[in-house]
């Protein structure tokens, strides 16, 4: 009995020697009360300086590496290192779990931060993005997660005085983030020229954005914003540690073991040198402090507190003391006192007192310390050295006696003799060197035996013997003190062993797990007289097992704190404590020893009494016999081969090579369930309840059912799509929860009287979920998974969030139950466990049941609760009901004969149900059983549904209510038992194990079924749906079937034997067994025929009744079996007539033809097979004669008639059974996915579309029509139900509308038609316009990276040897005197010429009551007011916006939301009128947000994204959390929008999709629009562009045809025909009167109009014209204000129409979609003009923000020019021609065209006599302009080695400098063309302009990371001083000219989206000009 169990006595912690001061700062505080809280290894220590006394936190699992203290300095909260690392908030008054925050983090947490308000925490990761987290801790929620830094992060801090402000800082690096929605944005620090970078350690804020931060070499760094500002220099004289900011000021400790403490305004007020100190030390390193008024904490790096009081600053008391950094292993026990050494590598030997808690003394050594004793009488104490040596030092004073060095290696075991004579000392060397003690350490004997290191040694009482442990596992016994090694077995069974510190040996057999050879286990030491055993080991466990125990694997019990390696562990001289040591956290705790029986206070510190782990089970001599149904039940594996989820992956990626060919239409008529038989009792428990109607509930399959008792019908739930597993009630009775099995298994919890899903809960487990409990306010869900570990969730199920997550279990969990009474309790029981669970934040702290001596560890299979909080019932396997008090046993009582499987408590007691089948009714405490019902056949009442099947049958679920006792079986029963006896069984169906075999009566409505369970059951299909007999068989079957005159039933069992019975008896008529394998399908040959009317359909033949072959009824039996054989009996002689053989594998399927002549067979090869009977003789037959037999039925699967049915990934599953109904039109299918379907007969060709139907979960393994095709029957495998489906023929008009065809995706059939603008949306594609990609091809060295050419002569007269000024033309000085010499010195947007139409909808809208409109343009939100025409920008997004909605709910008015592309594009939400960002989304979608819309109540956003799922997203926008997402459609999605009264409902259209989506909890539920067969004729499913919505559930959807669709739920019910000839893009609800805009693609007509304002059914419209000119109208976006109506066309125009009067006028006006590049600044006017892509040129007006004109040329433009005199305008096309045309009137004045490639630049010169035609030729022509039109070329640039990009003309118009695409800049010589290379020359050429990018003047223009892009452009301003550029990320950047050194400083401006192409500054310096590339945009800027 000795090792059985665990010992009765136990450990508590008592003390922890030691300060966790390596590798941590920040990790000291006072708390609230004045204690110090701090940690060490893997424990939380609250330390209580006043009374001398500890508490302790333990629920890490690993060394704590950060803590951070809550404001209100009660809570702390704690990180850890480890795999799965998590956080721990914690009370330290209670040291109880207040929270667990995990799943943020990997590797470790390196810091934490609580904000001001102590609601959030911030974290940093130790992975390799130091992963930032914010969380909402008491949720245990992340609100925001980022990537920190690619190096370490140090500290991370919340800015007390900004809400949403946190800093952090680390190696070279420190970043200010913002948090707002989900989003934290970072600002690098910049530290400029102020100091130097550097590695910050830690942070202090001031108010006002001042933050202070201590750096690596001992300065203190000042921050204003982001900006360095002030160095404090040598702060200290090393690094600062740390800094702790409080009212007094601040505190800084640094590794120069000084404390400073500094004023609020960072001035000196105290500095106090620790070093110097009684205890100081040189080295002394600070790594945290703590000012609490008038007291300071400092902690150091090698493990001491100090506590200094500020009136004694020269007097620190030291609180704390420990070893250093380095490994512990020397531990050594005081023979008499309570006294204890440790030493360690840190070179200390130190004395300790165990009863005060205090360092007595401390020595250091020359060398580490690895192992110590004490002699026999304590006087001595030897000191194991690493180096080899030992030293011999008086206990008194430490001082030395002797030293030795005999060996190299360590000194690891060290032991005096218990009489005091000797002194063994063991070294890594493999000896065991002995000294005589008496002699001067003289030594006389050495024992050298081992191979290996020696590891631990033992004397025995007398001295006499020692016995060894070594490295590789050996013990050996030598004679003392010579050392003569002892083999002789008797001699060493007679030593009697003075200690036993040995880990090898019989005695401690126990200490190592089974079956392992492991060698984990450190040191032990046991207590002779408690018989108990300590160990420690790797894992950082101490553990405390019986003494001796002989066996492997004995039961013990665990402590933790320690984080790695345990390396000693020592009891003290009198047993009352243990020691134990840490090696990698050199930490010592001391622990209490309660010998058994005195029960200390055990309770208070319970978490430790961690009695009989689960890990040990060598117990099981003892254990209970198992129960065969728990056990079959805890095999069961959940696990599918594919799983549902898997299906769309599967379609998708044969997809990709499926042709075009057409698909078989699906059948118009459907089916829909009516009744299901069967029950799901063989594993799963407490599923049955009453509703508050008073109907059942339960589950079968994959259906949830709700059965009414008064009229025998059912209702289904069917949104699950595998097996259900487990089921629950709301308190209220009105809601359940069902889970189930699968990849990413779901909950659903829905309504039993609407059968409406309320919620989806994903995302929490694997595999599946066993069990479910509502919380007792019904407010919480929990659930428990299968996966390994078992996992716990708690669940908020209406909004879908995982509250909590916890493992559970190792092995099975059957049932969790919620606390009624306390919403965070919770209990779980399953094999052999029972554990109390209490919710904390994010996650669970437990504690497992305390049996004591009342009763054993059992395996639990029920649990309720009773009337108090803390009584607890659970039923177990033996038939003993437990009752606990909190977690305690109080006593059992036995309640049944084998297990108690399910238990309900009662308002005045409990019902119990077991195994022995007998319900128990029990009073409230147990104590007595009020009355029991046996459940046997006798008892039923007359009259009941059903049969029984056995009597007693085990029972597995029970409720009360309504009067009656429910009861479900493990047979599938479920009974009503009336409280005074009787009993009706309600439903019932198959046991466990496959059902296979089915078969329909030829006449009746009835149906038979046989199944692996060994019953041969038959079914009545009338409305009395009931199992009318039922047979037990001594073998399962898998076939059966009725004779021709239904007075027979033949059924094939799996032994190979079949037998013919008696349909009404069931009783044997006759039976064979020829076969070895199972019987795979049976059948009766057809009876001789009559002319029944169901036969005049078949193909339109003659009927039936003319063959008279076949004269006796159902002549033959065809038998098919696994042996590849069909037989045929003769069924009159009962003979074996034939054998039909050919088959190469087993046979799944056979028919008769309508004579009975001929079988069609199927095989496991897919072979499809002809056999003639009765002789079985093989036929072949083609394929078409096959269609022409008559076949009396068809349920083969093979064949071309049935070649469709077989889905696109039929090679992963199978179609295992098929059924033609009697009048050969539909053919129903069922396969392993659990689907029935439906098919239009023949199904020719691939793929044929269907209509689908779920219910079954996974395997439908038959189906059959009835005999009049009235119903569909069909049995699931697995499942065990028969489906019952009512079956609407085409004549009834009621369409079954569950399931309907599916694969609509895979449709290969063209579109209505082709639209071109709607092409060229689906292939837009956005990720190549994000930025950093140069628009132009450029080739050679950038600029600022070519070396530097030495001019011809360096003039040595420039002041520091730089370049001279170069020249260029300044503005004459009187014009200049405004500014300051004429430099530009900011930038301010004023105008944003254009408006992004051409690839964007719905981005258009009124605000403030219509004044002001707002829209996007590149990356710019613009608020335009229509009456001044002033515009104001939101400028935050980082790229092109392509999305913006308007909040229209009234509390959130002027709340705009956008959405850009990007890589992690984010959402917008910001206020239209302060321009403030309200939250900012980002972190799900990728590649771009292409849709925004909010919902009814404005507090939801929906996005949609440019994913290749084309994922939807629903927010929770105020906070930023996501609620829900899911992939929304193969295609692009182009509209998303709520339905304008729901928060919960909305409609998303795209390429051929439309979809209808509910929000449930935190799932998104999709619905395919469906047409119905009535509109099949007139509409298909198109590319769908827009959405309205109108009343009752009515959603318009705008079709790329011109049509509108109507839907009405997801069906559509009429078509709005040509509501626009082209396609309808936009789509306008109108909220306050339900009116309908729409827009679409029209060409200018009489009647028609781009835009039309409809009634609210969309039966009636008015028409507006636009007027626009163009052949073509695109409406892009439609917005109804007061009487007027906004329009967006796709020629970036806005404009608005009047509803009265119909005119429309022009509000915006911008270049249509095409690269902008030309730009030109007006000589004296503030015009500009701009030459685009889109064929147009333009003028602009900039004083009255318009456009003048605009000219279409019909190809496009590149380079535009004004004329000196600005008469003319010169404009270079793409094609290579230039064109000069009259500025007024924009006529063409003349034009040429000598090249083939793009004018990149065009220029005149200064005098207006020459053109300078710059091209991608290589090419620079000159033309004399004073000819006239005719435009004579006079000379050309010789020897350009790329494409021109820009051009300047010298004053004197003599020279022209060129820019090419290598980055060169070269000077011609005008008109000849000759290169001018002498630089001396060049640099007195003054410039008329400068807009070159290249050359030494602007180096300073070219930034650092311009490797993929490019400066575009640049302007040097008339004043000569400033320089505005242009570049590929969309800056527009300000800069002084020259520009000589590289990478100047400027100023940067952002609006652009990507690339910036041209920049000009207009006349006088008044305005800079910038052109967008991509994003068609214009921007006006003003110079200041």
């Amino acid at each position: 009995m000795s090792d059985k169990t665990a010992p009765g006595s136990q450990l508590r912690l008592e003390w922890v020697y030691g300060y966790r001061g390596h590798q941590c700062r920040n990790n000291l505080y006072y708390t609230a009360t004045k204690e110090v809280v701090y940690f060490v290894a893997g424990v939380g220590v609250v330390f209580n300086t006043r009374e001398h006394s500890q508490r302790f936190f333990l629920g890490h699992s690993d060394d704590i590496i950060s803590l951070a203290l809550h404001p209100e300095k009660v809570l702390v909260a704690t990180g850890q290192v480890g795999k799965d690392p998590y956080i721990c908030v914690w009370d330290t008054y209670s040291t109880q779990t207040i929270s667990i925050l995990k799943d943020g983090h990997t590797h470790g947490v390196a810091a934490l931060a609580f904000d001001k308000e102590g609601n959030r925490l911030a974290s940093v990761g130790l992975d390799g993005a130091n992963t930032i987290n914010v969380w909402d801790w008491k949720k245990g929620k992340i609100i925001s997660t980022t990537k920190g830094h690619t190096d370490r992060i140090f500290d991370i801090q919340w800015d007390p005085y900004n809400k949403n402000r946190l800093v952090s800082c680390g190696v070279k690096h420190i970043k200010f983030w913002t948090l707002c929605g989900n989003a934290l944005t970072a600002k690098k620090g910049i530290f400029g020229k102020v100091g130097e970078i550097q590695t910050i350690l830690c942070l202090a804020f001031a108010p006002d954005e001042v933050t202070f931060t201590g750096v690596l070499n001992g300065d203190v760094y000042m921050w204003k914003g982001n900006n360095l500002t002030r160095v404090i220099q040598n702060a200290h004289n090393a690094g600062i540690f740390t800094l702790y900011a409080c009212d007094e000021g601040y505190a800084s400790g640094s590794r120069d073991g000084c404390i400073k403490l500094w004023d609020t305004d960072f001035k000196t007020i105290a500095k106090i040198d620790l070093t110097e100190s009684e205890h100081g030390y040189k080295g002394m390193s600070i790594r945290a402090v703590c000012w609490g008024g008038d007291r300071i904490l400092a902690g150091t790096q090698d493990s001491e507190i100090y506590e200094i009081a500020l009136r004694e600053r020269d007097k620190p008391k030291l609180l704390m003391q420990g070893h250093a950094e380095g490994e512990l292993w020397g531990l050594g026990v005081h023979p008499k006192q309570p006294l204890f050494v440790t030493g360690s590598d840190d070179h200390s030997v130190r004395l300790w007192s165990m009863s005060d808690n205090t360092l007595l003394a401390r020595c250091n050594m020359d060398q580490a310390v690895r192992s110590l004793a004490f002699s026999a009488d304590g006087g001595h104490l030897a000191v194991g050295m690493k180096d080899g040596g030992f030293t011999v030092l008086k206990t008194r004073d430490f001082s030395e006696v002797i030293h030795v060095k005999e060996r190299k290696e360590a000194v690891h075991e060290i032991r005096y003799s218990p009489d005091g004579n000797y002194l063994a000392v063991g070294s890594n060397d493999n000896f065991v060197d002995v000294y005589a003690v008496g002699q001067h350490y003289k030594k006389v004997g050495q024992c050298g035996k081992s191979s290996s290191f020696i590891t631990h040694m033992d004397w025995s009482e007398d001295s006499k013997y020692l016995q060894t442990n070594d490295g590789a596992g050996e013990r050996l016994f030598y004679r003392m003190p010579a050392g003569k090694q002892v083999t002789n077995r008797e001699e060493i069974q007679s030593i009697h062993w003075a200690s036993w510190t040995c880990v090898i040996g019989p005695e401690v057999n126990g200490i190592w797990p089974k079956y392992s050879d492991v060698n984990d286990i450190n040191a032990t030491d046991a207590s002779f007289g408690h018989d108990v055993v300590v160990t420690g080991d790797d894992f950082g466990l101490v553990k405390m097992m019986r003494f001796p125990c002989l066996k492997k694997g004995a039961k013990f019990r665990k402590y933790t704190g320690h984080s790695a390696h345990v390396t000693n562990v020592r009891f003290a001289h009198d047993n009352s404590r243990v020691v134990t040591v840490g090696g990698g956290d050199h930490s010592i705790f001391q622990w209490r020893f309660i010998p058994e029986g005195m029960d200390g206070d055990i309770g208070a510190n319970s978490g430790y009494a961690d009695s009989n782990s689960e890990e040990s089970d060598s117990d099981l001599s003892d254990v209970d016999e198992l129960d065969t149904d728990i056990e079959q039940e805890n095999q069961i594996s959940y696990d599918r081969a594919v799983y549902k989820e898997d299906l769309p992956q599967l379609k998708k990626n044969i997809k990709r090579d499926k042709t075009g060919q057409k698909r078989n239409k699906a059948p118009g008529e459907g089916i829909k369930l009516e009744f299901v038989h069967g029950y799901r009792g063989y594993d799963c428990r407490n599923n049955l309840f009453y509703t508050q109607t008073g109907e059942v509930v339960y589950h079968v399959a994959a259906v949830g059912i709700v059965y009414n008792r008064d009229n025998h019908s059912q209702k289904f739930y069917l949104e699950h799509t595998d097996d259900v597993l487990c089921l629950c009630i709301h308190p209220l009775k009105d809601f359940v929860a069902t889970g189930q099995v699968g990849r990413d298994p779901a909950i659903h919890v829905w309504d039993t009287e609407t059968m409406k899903p309320l919620s989806v809960l994903r995302g929490g487990h694997q595999r599946g979920i066993c069990a479910v409990d509502f919380s007792g306010d019904g407010k919480k869900l929990a659930s428990v998974g299968l996966d390994d570990n078992h996992s716990i969730v708690m669940w908020d199920w209406k909004k879908g969030e995982r509250l909590a997550t916890t493992r559970g279990h190792k092995d099975k969990i059957f049932v969790l139950k919620c606390n009624p009474h306390n919403t965070d309790h919770l209990v779980t029981v399953g094999i052999r466990h029972i554990k109390f669970w209490t919710q904390a934040g994010g996650g669970f702290t437990s504690k497992r049941g305390t049996f004591g001596n009342i009763g054993k560890l059992d395996t639990m299979m029920c649990v309720a609760y009773g009337k108090t909080e803390d009584s607890v019932f659970s039923g177990g396997a033996n038939g003993m009901v437990y009752m606990w008090q909190g977690t305690n046993l109080l006593k059992t009582v036995k309640a049944h004969d084998g297990p108690v499987f399910a238990m309900h408590a009662l308002d005045k007691g409990f019902v119990t149900g077991g195994k022995d089948g007998v319900v128990g009714l029990w009073d409230d405490q147990f104590e007595r059983c009020l009355k029991t019902y046996a459940i046997k056949r006798g008892a039923l009442a007359p009259g009941s549904r059903g049969v029984l099947l056995e009597d007693c049958p085990s029972i597995r679920a029970i409720t009360l209510g309504h009067g009656h006792i429910l009861v479900g079986t493990k047979n599938g029963e479920i009974l009503e038992v009336d409280k005074s006896g009787p009993m009706n069984i309600i439903v019932q169906g198959h046991m466990e194990n496959e059902v296979w075999g089915l078969a329909c009566h030829p006449h009746k409505d009835h149906c038979v079924t046989i199944s692996d369970d060994k019953t041969l059951r038959v079914w009545d299909l009338s409305p009395e749906h009931r199992m009318l007999n039922v047979r037990r068989l001594r073998k399962g079957g898998r076939c059966c079937c009725y004779s021709p005159d239904g007075k027979a039933i033949a059924v094939g069992l799996s032994d190979g034997s079949f037998l013919v019975v008696n349909a009404d008896t069931l009783e044997d008529m006759v039976t064979f067994h020829h076969r070895k394998e199972n019987i795979s399908d049976i059948r009766f040959s057809p009876a001789a025929a009559s002319p029944e009317p169901a036969d005049l359909h078949i193909h339109g033949r003659a009927p039936g009744c003319k063959e008279t072959n076949a004269k006796n009824p159902g002549k033959y039996l065809a038998v098919a079996s696994h042996d590849n054989f069909v037989d045929i009996y003769n069924v009159l002689s009962s003979k074996r007539v034939g054998i039909c053989k050919g088959a190469s594998s087993y046979i799944t399927h056979i028919d008769w033809d309508r004579k009975g002549k001929l079988l069609q067979v199927n095989t496991g090869a897919k072979e499809q097979l002809f056999f003639e009977a009765p002789r079985g003789k093989r036929q072949t037959i083609r394929s078409t004669d096959v269609e022409q037999i008559d076949w009396c039925s068809w349920t083969c699967v093979l064949g071309h008639t049935c070649e469709g049915i077989w889905p696109v990934h039929s090679d992963v599953t199978d179609v295992n059974s098929a059924c033609l109904s009697h009048d050969k039109r539909v053919l129903a299918t069922g396969d392993d996915f659990g689907f029935v379907k439906l098919f239009e007969y023949p199904a020719k060709g691939q793929y044929a579309k269907f209509k689908k139907y779920i219910g079954h979960s996974a395997h439908v393994t038959n189906v059959r029509w009835s005999h009049d095709d009235r119903m569909l029957v069909s049995v699931g495998g697995a499942d065990t139900a028969v489906l019952v489906w009512a079956h609407n023929t085409p004549g009834s008009r009621q369409n079954g509308l569950k399931g309907e065809s599916e694969d609509s995706e895979t449709d290969s059939e063209e579109e209505g038609g082709y639209d071109s603008d709607v092409q060229r949306e689906k292939d837009i594609d956005y990720t190549t316009k994000t930025y950093a990609v140069n628009i132009r091809e450029t080739s050679g060295t950038k600029p600022h990276l070519q070396q530097k050419q030495p001019t011809g002569e360096e003039r040595p007269t420039v002041s520091r040897g730089g370049t001279p000024t170069p020249r260029v033309q300044k503005l004459e000085k009187g014009e200049t005197n405004k500014r300051r010499k004429g430099v530009v010195e900011d930038l301010v947007l004023t105008t944003i010429h254009g408006y992004r139409g051409f690839d964007t909808r719905n981005n258009l809208h009124y605000i403030n009551d219509g004044a002001d409109i707002v829209y996007h343009a590149a990356g710019a939100g613009i608020i335009h007011n229509l009456a001044t025409g002033n515009q104001s920008f939101y400028l935050e997004h980082t790229d092109d916006i392509i999305c913006l909605t308007i909040n229209q709910h009234p509390k959130f008015k002027s709340i705009i939301a956008t959405g850009q592309i990007g890589q992690v594009p984010s959402v917008n939400i910001w206020d239209s009128n302060t321009k403030e960002t309200l939250s900012i989304i980002r972190g799900f979608h990728a590649k771009g947000v292409c849709y925004v819309n909010f919902s009814a109540t404005g507090k939801l956003l929906l996005t949609a994204g440019l994913d290749d799922e084309h994922s939807i997203a629903v927010w929770r926008w105020q906070e930023g959390t996501k609620i829900a997402s899911q992939g929304g459609h193969s295609g692009r999605i182009f509209v998303a929008e709520f339905r304008p009264d729901s928060d919960s409902h909305f409609v998303t259209v795209g390429v051929k999709h439309v979809k209808f989506w509910t929000l449930a909890g935190s799932t998104l539920m999709g619905k395919k629009g469906v047409i119905g067969p009535n509109m099949a004729g007139e509409a298909r499913m198109q590319t769908m562009l827009s959405v309205a919505f109108g009343a009752n559930n009515l959603t318009f959807t705008g079709a790329m045809s011109g049509d509108v669709y109507v839907w009405r739920e997801n069906s559509l019910v009429r078509l709005v025909a040509k509501a626009h000839n082209g396609p309808v893009f936009t789509m306008y609800t109108t909220l306050r009167d339900g009116l309908i805009v729409t827009g679409g693609k029209e060409k200018p007509s009489k009647e028609g109009g781009p835009v039309k304002l409809w009634d609210q059914e969309m039966k009636r419209c008015r028409a507006f014209q636009l007027e626009t000119n163009l052949p073509v109208d695109v409406v892009r976006s439609v917005c109804r204000g007061k009487g007027k109506i906004l329009v967006g066309t796709k020629e970036s125009e806005i404009m608005e129409v009047g509803e009265k009067n119909a005119a429309a006028h022009t509000v915006v006006h911008g270049h249509c979609e095409g690269e902008l590049w030309g730009l030109a600044a007006h000589p004296s006017r503030q015009f500009f003009a701009s030459a685009s892509d889109d064929c147009t040129v333009r003028i602009w007006d900039i004083d009255n923000k318009s456009m003048l004109n605009k000219v279409n040329l019909g190809t496009p433009s590149r380079s535009v020019a004004y004329s000196p005199d600005g008469e003319m305008l010169a404009v270079g096309m793409k094609n290579g021609e230039f064109i000069l045309l009259t500025a007024a009137s924009l006529k063409i004045w003349g034009k040429k065209r000598d090249r083939r490639l793009a004018v990149q630049d065009i220029r005149f010169s200064p005098d207006g006599k020459f053109l300078a035609v710059g091209s991608d030729d290589n090419c620079v022509d000159f033309y004399d302009m004073t000819q006239g039109p005719s435009l004579t070329r006079v000379g050309y640039c010789k020897g350009i080695p790329s494409f021109v990009i820009q051009m300047d003309y010298s004053l004197d118009g003599k020279f022209i400098q060129v820019a090419t695409g290598c980055y060169h800049r070269l000077v011609f010589d005008v008109p000849t063309g000759n290169p001018v290379t002498d630089a001396n020359a060049i640099n007195k050429i003054t410039w008329s302009s400068w807009t070159l990018v290249t050359g030494d003047e602007v180096i300073g223009i070219w930034p650092r990371n311009a490797e993929k892009a490019d400066v575009n452009s640049c302007h040097v301003a008339h004043s000569g001083l400033s320089m505005g550029t242009g570049d590929d990320f969309g800056m527009v950047k300000l800069f002084e000219f020259p520009s000589t050194e590289k990478y100047a400083k400027h100023k940067r401006y952002v609006g652009h989206s990507a690339h910036v192409t041209n920049v000009r500054f207009t006349s006088e310096d008044k305005y800079l000009i910038s052109a967008g590339g991509d994003d068609c945009c214009l921007f006006v800027w003003k110079c200041l």
